[in-house]
């Protein structure tokens, strides 16, 4: 969630960016699940829709990795196209919606799995670096017929 920098024209971050995301989103979502908070997840919606749609630059924990966490922990070593970790925050971003509506609508057994799904996600991405909605991203670009 680093600041992209353009190599040969494909946006790119530090590939601890988005780890580090999935780290605080891990504690985010783990909350809402505790406390069964709609509001909670809601918030979280907004977090992945600003990573999907503005950037990860621009997203709330890409801004707290660039401006407060890369400074301390040494200089980029590895970079990663942005477009997969965007998909991935789409991807949570649609769970996300489902899951906060769940709660939020009344249907809090909705709630819980629909976060809990994202949950694992993001957990399995911060703990060994394997991003679920990524993967799908470049699966998706092998399958489907290239745009002209």
């Amino acid at each position: 969630m680093a600041a992209p920098t353009r190599t040969t024209d494909v946006p790119t971050v530090d590939v601890r960016g988005p780890r580090f995301g999935a780290w605080v989103t891990s504690v985010v979502l783990g909350l809402a699940l505790v406390l069964e908070s709609g509001a909670l997840v809601a918030v979280q919606a907004v977090v992945f829709a600003l990573g999907a749609f503005a950037g990860l630059r621009y997203a709330p924990y890409g801004v707290l990795f660039r401006l407060v966490v890369a400074p301390r922990i040494g200089p980029v070593r590895e970079r990663e196209a942005a477009a997969p970790p965007r998909f991935a925050q789409l991807v949570g971003l649609l769970f996300a919606v489902v899951g906060a509506a769940g709660y939020l609508l009344g249907a809090p057994v909705l709630g819980a799995i629909a976060t809990g799904l994202a949950l694992v996600a993001a957990l399995l991405n911060a703990a060994t670096g394997f991003c679920l909605g990524c993967e799908l991203y470049l699966t998706a670009r092998r399958v489907l017929p290239a745009r002209t």
